[in-house]
């Protein structure tokens, strides 16, 4: 195997391990302030949670596809309009 490879990999899977362990601490205090908020876990929480977290998901990954247009990547997702 050729190092290269291996250190890309490497760097891959620590880099997915970093970010899911992000991901989970702000899953965490979002769940935490939206409980300090709403006073419990009602439904309407868990609701405005869901929907903060979409929004979030959609926003990243726009601008994930405007960066890899910018650096001549190509995004996997495109608008309608671009074609």
């Amino acid at each position: 195997m050729d190092a290269r490879i291996f250190i890309q990999t490497i760097i891959a899977l620590a880099s997915a391990s970093l970010g899911l362990v992000a991901a989970l601490a702000w899953n965490e205090a979002i769940r935490a302030t939206i409980r300090k908020i709403a006073s419990d876990d009602s439904l309407a929480g868990l609701y405005v949670y869901a929907i903060l977290a979409t929004l979030v998901a959609i926003l990243v990954v726009t601008w994930l596809g405007w960066v890899a247009a910018k650096m001549g990547g190509e995004a996997k997702i495109t608008s309608e309009a671009e074609g």
